[in-house]
C-alpha cells in the first residue's frame, strides 16, 4: 500500500517547466511625443486623468451615460462574453487536477450450459451475482506543461474578453456623448432656422406692403418668398434630424425610441484652453483595444507550447479504490476491499506530420496576432494625432467663423438701413440675410466638431471613463 501511495505521488515531482516560449512583450518604438502635440516632450499630464463627467460638466449628459452603462445592449452582450470566457478558463484550469468520481454497480449473470460452457458438469451453479462500490481516479500528469500552457491561453483569452468589454464601455460613452452633442447642434440649427423664418416673414410682409404702394417690384416679393421657403425647409430638415438622433440615442440607452432630455446649450460647452495628452508610451497601458490585442498574443504564444508538448509522451494515471462482494452485507468488511492503480503513457510515432503542422499553425497564428498587436499600437498613435490636429484646426476654423458671423450681422444691419432709406434694393438685404443664415448654421456645426474633437482625443488616449 505504501508503495502504491509513493507511485501516486511521483507525478508531483515530475512536473517540470512548461515546454514552449515564455511570453515577452514585443518592443514597439514610440516617439517622445505625439505629432501635433503642443506640450513639451516627456510631460506626463494627460486629459485622460480627468473623469468623463468633469469633461463637459452637464448633469443631463452624465445621467444619459449612466443609463447607457446600465442598460445598453452591446455592453450587456460584452459582459456575458466575459462570463463565458471566465467559465471556459475555469473548465480548462480543472484539467490540471485529478478527476475523482464515486461509482456503484450491481451485476447478476447466468451463463448458458448449452453454449460455450456446455461441458460444465450437471448440477454446477454458474450464476454470478456481486455488488461493487468505490472511487475512480483519473489524472493526466502534466509533465511537459501542455495543460499549463492551455490554462495560460484560456486565462489570456478571459482577460482579452474583459478588455473587450472595457473597449465597449469606452466606445459607448463616446457614442452617447457625440450623439448628445449632435442633438444639441440640431437643436441650435432648428432655433436658427425658426429665427430666420420669423425674419423672412417680416421681410415678406414689408416687401408686400411696399409692392402694394409701388415702392417694390414683383421680383422683390418673390425673392422674399425664396428666403422664407429656405428657412421653412431647414426647419423640416432640423425636426427630422432631431427625431432620428433621439431614436439613435434611445437605442444606445437600451430603451424604445422617445424624447431625450436636454441640458446645456451647445454654445455653453466650454473648450479647454490647453489639452495635455501625456507620453505616447502610456498609450499601451491605457487603451483597452491594445491591451486586448496583447492578451490575444499571450494566448497564441501559450498555444505554441501546448502544440509542441504533443511531441512528447502523454502520461496519465487511473485508479480505483473500493469494495466488491457477492453479498451486499459483506461489502464493507476487510476482505471485500479492492484497489488498483494503472499509470500509462502514449508516445506518438507516426501521424503524417499532424503535430508538426499543428505547431506551424500556432506559430503562424502568433505571427498574425503579433502584427495585429503592433497595428493596434500604431493605429492608436494615428488616432491621437488625428484628434490633436482636428481639435487644433477645428478651433481655428470656429474662431474665424465667429468673426465671419459678426461681419455678416453687421452687413445685414447696414443693408437693411440702406433698403429702408431707399438707397438699395431688397436683393441686397436678402443676400445678407441668406449669407448670415448659412454662416450661423456653419458656426453651429463647427462648434459641435470642436467638441467632437475633444471626445475623439479623449477616446483615442484610452482613459478617464472609470
Amino acid at each position: 500500500m505504501r508503495r502504491a501511495r509513493l507511485l501516486a505521488l511521483a507525478p508531483l515531482f515530475l512536473t517540470g517547466c512548461a515546454i514552449g516560449p515564455n511570453y515577452h512583450r514585443p518592443q514597439v518604438p514610440a516617439a517622445p511625443q505625439y505629432r501635433f502635440s503642443q506640450e513639451p516632450a516627456g510631460s506626463a499630464t494627460s486629459i485622460v486623468d480627468t473623469k468623463w463627467f468633469d469633461l463637459f460638466k452637464d448633469d443631463v449628459l452624465t445621467n444619459l451615460v449612466q443609463t447607457a452603462l446600465k442598460d445598453n445592449f452591446d455592453l450587456r452582450i460584452a459582459s456575458q462574453r466575459v462570463l463565458e470566457a471566465r467559465a471556459q478558463y475555469g473548465i480548462q484550469r480543472s484539467q490540471l487536477f485529478p478527476t475523482l468520481a464515486a461509482s456503484g454497480s450491481f451485476n447478476a449473470q447466468r451463463s448458458s450450459t448449452d453454449g460455450q460452457n456446455k461441458f460444465i458438469p450437471a448440477g454446477v451453479n454458474n450464476d454470478v451475482t456481486f455488488t461493487q462500490a468505490g472511487f475512480n481516479l483519473s489524472w493526466e500528469i502534466d509533465v511537459w506543461g501542455r495543460l499549463r500552457r492551455l490554462n495560460e491561453s484560456a486565462r489570456a483569452q478571459y482577460l482579452a474578453s474583459e478588455e473587450a468589454r472595457r473597449g465597449v464601455v469606452t466606445t459607448l460613452i463616446g457614442d452617447v456623448t457625440r450623439n448628445y452633442l449632435q442633438l444639441r447642434e440640431f437643436d441650435l440649427e432648428l432655433d436658427i432656422a425658426k429665427r430666420n423664418k420669423q425674419i423672412a416673414q417680416d421681410g415678406l410682409h414689408l416687401t408686400t406692403v411696399r409692392h402694394d404702394l409701388g415702392a417694390a417690384t414683383g421680383l422683390d416679393v418673390h425673392q422674399a418668398e425664396q428666403f422664407l421657403y429656405t428657412a421653412t425647409a431647414q426647419i423640416a430638415l432640423g425636426e427630422r434630424e432631431i427625431a432620428q438622433e433621439e431614436d439613435a440615442l434611445s437605442l444606445l440607452l437600451g430603451k424604445s425610441p422617445g424624447e431625450i432630455p436636454r441640458g446645456k446649450a451647445l454654445e455653453s460647452f466650454e473648450v479647454l484652453p490647453a489639452v495635455p495628452v501625456g507620453m505616447p508610451s502610456s498609450l499601451l497601458e491605457r487603451r483597452p483595444d491594445i491591451r486586448q490585442a496583447e492578451q490575444n498574443l499571450v494566448a497564441a504564444n501559450a498555444e505554441i507550447g501546448a502544440a509542441r508538448a504533443q511531441y512528447f509522451p502523454e502520461i496519465s494515471l487511473t485508479g480505483f479504490l473500493g469494495a466488491q462482494s457477492s453479498a451486499l452485507s459483506n461489502l464493507f468488511i476487510g476482505r471485500s476491499r479492492q484497489w488498483n492503480i494503472a499509470p500509462s503513457g502514449t508516445l506518438p510515432i507516426f501521424n503524417a506530420n499532424r503535430i508538426r503542422n499543428n505547431v506551424r499553425l500556432t506559430e503562424a497564428q502568433k505571427g498574425e496576432l503579433l502584427a495585429a498587436y503592433e497595428k493596434s499600437i500604431q493605429s492608436g498613435f494615428r488616432e491621437v494625432s488625428d484628434a490633436l490636429i482636428g481639435l487644433k484646426k477645428n478651433s481655428e476654423q470656429r474662431s474665424q467663423q465667429e468673426l465671419l458671423v459678426k461681419a455678416l450681422q453687421e452687413t445685414v444691419r447696414l443693408s437693411t438701413l440702406r433698403y429702408r432709406g431707399g438707397l438699395d434694393s431688397y436683393l441686397q438685404v436678402l443676400d445678407a440675410d441668406r449669407n448670415l443664415f448659412a454662416g450661423e448654421l456653419t458656426l453651429a456645426q463647427l462648434r459641435n466638431q470642436e467638441l467632437d474633437s475633444i471626445v475623439d482625443l479623449y477616446r483615442a488616449l484610452g482613459g478617464g471613463w472609470q
